[in-house]
């Protein structure tokens, strides 16, 4: 676990290790929500990236008889 200082500007760095493993780049928009007691940040990544994220996934859904 790492901690962080929060600035008097309420800025905080995220640290290096976390940035690598995440691939976050200077620039890049970071969601922010609390969750219980908690602040969680999620990277936003681009579309482009997205692609092939769902490649091999399997779309075959078991329909109800009633269902055409």
């Amino acid at each position: 676990m790492r901690t962080v200082t929060v600035s008097p500007k309420f800025q905080v760095v995220i640290p290096k290790e976390v940035r690598e493993s995440m691939g976050i780049v200077s620039g890049q928009k970071i969601q922010m929500l609390t969750y219980r007691n908690r602040i969680e940040l999620i990277p936003i990544k681009p579309m482009k990236k997205m692609r092939g994220l769902l490649k091999g996934i399997d779309t075959d859904v078991k329909r109800d008889k009633d269902r055409a």
